[in-house]
C-alpha cells in the first residue's frame, strides 16, 4: 500500500513540474519582423530612430526617388539625420526596399525625452522603374509609403 502512494506521489509530482514551465498563450511574444533585405554596417556614433510616425516617397526627375520620413530621436542633439539602404542579393521581390531611418547621436548624453526629427534624401541607385515603394525601419517600428500609382502592399 505505501508503493502505491509513493509511487502515485512522484508521478503527480513529475506531472506539475512539467506544467511549470509553460505559458500561457496570451503571454507568448510576438514574432518579430521578417526583413527582405540585410542590414548595412553603421558608421561610429549612429543609431536607428527610437521610432517612425510616417514616411512618403514621390518620383525624382532623374529617375530615383526622393525619401521624406518624420521620426523620434532618443533625446535632443541628434544630428545628421539620413537614411541607410539595406543590402539586397536581387530585386525586391514586392518591389518595396527597405531602408533604415539613422542619426548621429549626440557625443554628451541629455535629457532621455523622444525628439521629433524630419529626414530627406533621395535614393537614385535604381532608376529602372523597379521601387514600388519604401520601408522605413527604426528601432522600434517600421512604415511603408508606396510611390503614387503604385498598388499598396499586401496585408498580412
Amino acid at each position: 500500500m505505501l508503493r502505491k502512494t509513493v509511487l502515485v506521489a512522484g508521478v503527480l509530482a513529475c506531472l506539475s513540474l512539467t506544467a511549470c514551465g509553460e505559458k500561457p498563450a496570451e503571454q507568448a511574444a510576438p514574432a518579430a519582423e521578417k526583413f527582405f533585405g540585410r542590414e548595412a554596417p553603421l558608421y561610429a556614433g549612429q543609431e536607428k530612430l527610437e521610432s517612425i510616425q510616417s514616411g512618403t516617397i514621390a518620383a525624382d526627375p532623374g529617375g530615383g526617388v526622393i525619401l521624406n520620413a518624420s521620426g523620434m530621436t532618443a533625446g535632443a542633439g541628434w544630428t545628421q539625420a539620413g537614411f541607410l539602404p539595406r543590402v539586397y542579393a536581387g530585386k525586391a521581390p514586392d518591389g518595396i526596399y527597405e531602408v533604415d531611418v539613422v542619426a548621429q547621436k549626440p557625443t554628451t548624453p541629455g535629457a532621455a525625452t523622444l525628439t521629433p526629427v524630419e529626414v530627406k534624401g533621395d535614393w537614385s541607385k535604381f532608376t529602372d522603374g523597379r521601387v514600388k515603394g519604401v520601408k522605413y525601419i527604426s528601432k522600434t517600428n517600421s512604415v511603408v509609403a508606396m510611390l503614387p500609382g503604385a498598388a499598396a502592399p499586401p496585408t498580412k
